[in-house]
């Protein structure tokens, strides 16, 4: 068969809509992450070949609208107008068809050609709910098409329409009557911009209505055009003459009152519902009651939280042993094969002691991080994620932040790179500043390898306990930051938490799969770069200068570590060798294991090394200091990049200083217990 031309499809859709389950049906492992041109948003593009097509997918951020007032909704829209997809597949939550089908509007006005993916349709099949798809393909004049993403069922067909879209290039025919009034205005700027204007890929009618509606990005796209102040003029003209033609005066209220309507009517004629459906209350409503009960809901994430940590402790405990023993084996054996091939001992000592030694020191706890990445995957695809939100919505209000904030800071769990990129989706530019500023407290899971070596070491009847405990330290942390920071510098009013709440779904095992290995594998990407580089850094310094003993005082390293020391020394870890390891853990918060890990040697020495320089007490202060102290250098430049300069270097400041204080409190407070 001869290959075809390939074709580019943009999946569009509004967040939890099954939008990236549709993605990977349809890409697998065909798939890469970057990022968008010019900003940090992470950008997912994929492929598969249909019927001799080649199909790149790419998959757009999820939106609510085409406005231009979130970094999102540009994105998406800049993407739509100037990347020139040859198709949009927008993807539909059925069990929210109207709030859904809203952005579907708004690309058919755009003007780009649409295939309607109705995702979930199990969900609404057991809610006794049918939806006549002939009739809803007629009223908007595209291809539906129905599946149930995370079963993989319709992808076949959904492959079919993209490919068969290609060779028929459908035109878009769908035109919304907004009544008399706003249409003739509508007709009038249309062939004004017709006659006068450069649209650069712009619909004239879909210009002509977002200029009506006041959108700055259509605005903006007429700066410099030969004509600008002529057509403003008719728009500011025809905007005096609506206000006072229209009931309420409010031109875009009144343009998104005649969506709805028209969506709601639409609804009306293709929804059939069983008898007595309407009335019961489905498994959704029923959690719901319990879970965002406003006395139960931050109970219960808490033990949600709790649970999870003795999950990751109770399964990754065993695997993380076979691990060790696998690379302490490793280092022992490379040691003694270099040596036996006549190799002097200083490459023995790098291999053993620098690569294996410090490499395998971070990865024995790989185990935990899958578990802990495995579990976040499952809340987000199950549809508890958007609740916590909820839940959490009253207590953030009542401390000064956006309960939308909560989201960014619960993917800080996992990294708090893509979570400070997520606080994009925060209409208020304060909002969104003070969210990335607080994020780094929240507890990622590069400084897990810290807290499970250490409250082994210590804590190994209460692991899980100890680590939850520091899981929420970071959490009231970022909150008393949160208050401290808006009170000096975002002195405003919050707007309320507007946002759907998906079904509670039954996660798709393949999704969550591929999820929790894209996390992780960011992980093994960074054991395999800074890591690496950074332990064989470490190495070379502890063996230098020539002839001085490995891992001491007189050497390189033990120098930069005794100019530190004295600094740690009130909280409780005042020798040379916590002090590197907290340095260097700035780039990476794994290598503070690492860097142990090399000075040391393989898990079991390490964790010897540190019974014996740790109390409890100095080890608990040590894990403080390695949550709160200065984020890791990736972090750092996504605050930067995200917020600029000088919130990056107050960030830096004001975290090295509060993890000092908050390690020396814990010290001195616990030494003054135990004196009593």
């Amino acid at each position: 068969m001869v290959m075809q031309k390939g074709m580019t499809v943009a999946l569009a859709g509004n967040p939890n809509s099954g939008k990236t389950s549709i993605f990977n049906a349809l890409t697998g492992a065909r798939q890469h992450v970057g990022n968008w041109p010019g900003v940090t948003v992470e950008r997912k593009e994929g492929h598969f070949t249909y019927a001799g097509v080649h199909v790149t997918v790419v998959d757009l951020p999820g939106i609510y609208g085409l406005t231009s007032y979130s970094l999102d909704e540009r994105i998406a829209r800049d993407f739509l107008l100037h990347g020139k997809p040859d198709l949009v597949v927008a993807v539909v939550d059925t069990t929210n068809l109207e709030r859904n089908l809203y952005l579907v509007l708004q690309l058919l006005e755009l003007g780009v050609p649409v295939v309607l993916d109705l995702n979930m349709m199990d969900e609404i099949a057991r809610k006794g709910i049918e939806i006549d798809t002939v009739a809803l393909g007629q009223a908007l004049g595209v291809r539906v098409v129905t599946t149930v993403a995370n079963q993989e069922e319709g992808i076949e067909a959904l492959k079919e329409a993209i490919v068969e879209s290609e060779q028929h290039h459908p035109a878009p025919t769908f035109k919304l009557d907004y009544g008399p009034p706003v249409e003739e205005e509508i007709t009038r700027l249309q062939n004004m911009l017709e006659r006068s204007t450069n649209l650069d890929g712009y619909s004239s009618r879909w210009m002509a209505i977002k200029l009506l509606e006041g959108d700055p990005e259509a605005q903006r796209q007429l700066k410099g055009q030969p004509q600008e102040e002529e057509i403003m003029s008719t728009v500011m003209a025809a905007t005096v003459r609506l206000e006072g033609r229209l009931e309420d005066g409010d031109i875009e209220m009144a343009l998104v009152e005649r969506r709805y309507g028209f969506l709601n009517g639409l609804a009306k004629a293709i929804i059939r519902r069983k008898t007595g459906m309407e009335r019961r209350l489905d498994i959704s409503e029923r959690i719901d009651r319990i879970v965002l009960n406003k006395y139960l809901g931050i109970p219960i994430f808490l033990t949600l939280l709790w649970g999870a940590f003795q999950l990751i402790f109770t399964l990754g405990g065993p695997v993380a042993d076979l691990v060790d023993a696998f690379f302490t084996w490793l280092g022992e054996a490379s040691a003694k094969g270099i040596l036996a091939l006549g190799a002097p001992e200083w490459a023995a000592s790098l291999v053993a002691d620098g690569i294996i030694g410090g490499i395998g020191s971070v990865l024995v706890f790989l185990p935990n991080i899958l578990l802990l990445f495995l579990v976040i995957a499952i809340l987000e695809d199950s549809g508890y994620m958007a609740r916590a939100a909820f839940v959490m919505d009253r207590l953030m209000h009542a401390l000064g932040l956006h309960g939308k904030s909560f989201i960014p800071l619960i993917l800080g769990f996992g990294c708090n790179v893509p979570a400070i990129m997520a606080t994009r989706t925060l209409s208020s530019e304060k909002d969104r500043i003070l969210t990335i500023l607080i994020n780094p407290f929240i507890s990622c899971s590069a400084r897990l390898p810290i807290y499970v070596l250490f409250a082994g070491a210590f804590f190994a009847q209460a692991q899980g306990l100890i680590i939850f405990s520091l899981y929420v330290l970071g959490i009231i942390v970022a909150i008393g930051t949160a208050l401290l920071f808006r009170r000096l510098f975002f002195a405003h009013e919050i707007a309320p938490l507007v946002m759907e709440l998906p079904p509670y779904r039954l996660p798709s095992v393949r999704s969550v799969l591929i999820h929790m290995w894209e996390r992780s594998r960011l992980f093994l990407t960074k054991a395999g770069t800074i890591i690496a580089i950074t332990v064989i850094l470490v190495w070379a310094l502890a063996s230098l200068p020539p002839g001085v003993e490995y891992a001491s005082e007189a050497s390189l390293i033990g120098g930069l570590g005794r100019l530190l020391a004295p600094l740690l020394a009130p909280a409780g870890f005042g020798f040379w060798q916590a002090a590197v390891a907290l340095f260097f853990g700035i780039l990476a918060k794994e290598v503070v294991v690492g860097t142990l890990g090399t000075l040391y040697g393989g898990e079991a020495t390490l964790t010897v090394a540190i019974q014996s320089a740790f109390t409890p007490v100095s080890a608990y202060a040590f894990m403080v200091m390695s949550l709160i102290y200065i984020p890791c250098i990736a972090t750092i430049g996504a605050i930067r990049r995200e917020a600029g300069w000088r919130w990056a270097l107050l960030s830096v400041t004001y975290s090295l200083l509060l993890g000092w204080l908050l390690a020396v409190i814990i010290f001195q407070l616990g030494q003054l217990l135990r004196l009593a």
